[in-house]
């Protein structure tokens, strides 16, 4: 079931890069959540929308926001790929169960085993405000982050 502009975001908990437990609600009440699924590591497109995202988060909302970017890799790509692009964001391992939050938001790609590119931006009320589905090979556009977020704050 895909989840819709409207809902309340489901609430999970996942290790980031560093292997330190990270729940969505405990950004309840403090931030905006831009929450960013991406298909693997490393991959070209995936590398080039992070790379973006990391370069432009002071124009995203600066403190006030709080990204979070979720794939199926494990926590120890993610550390490789943080410590190589410079990511400082949490990078959500939804490795184990294989891919539960991906699913819980309906964006899990049963055939390939991986998340599709989906962005949800959550309100400080936990409520989805803004979302974009895109295929794998379909690179998201951050003016589209930046428009989305301005209307919410």
């Amino acid at each position: 079931m895909a989840i819709e502009v409207g809902d309340a975001a489901p609430d999970f908990e996942l290790k980031d890069q560093h292997g330190t437990p990270v729940k969505l609600s405990d950004f309840t009440g403090k931030k905006t959540v831009v929450l960013v699924f991406y298909p693997l590591a490393f991959s070209g497109i995936c590398t080039g929308e992070l790379c973006t995202i990391r370069d432009e988060l002071p124009t995203l909302g600066g403190d006030d926001v709080q990204v979070l970017a979720v794939s199926v890799d494990s926590v120890f790509a993610h550390r490789a790929f943080a410590e190589k692009e410079g990511y400082e964001f949490p990078l959500l391992s939804d490795f184990w169960p294989h891919g539960d939050v991906a699913k819980a938001y309906g964006i899990f790609n049963e055939d390939a085993g991986l998340a599709q590119r989906g962005t949800y931006i959550i309100d400080k009320g936990g409520v989805v405000r803004w979302k974009v589905e895109n295929a794998i090979p379909d690179a998201r556009d951050i003016d589209e982050y930046r428009k989305a977020l301005a209307e919410i704050s």
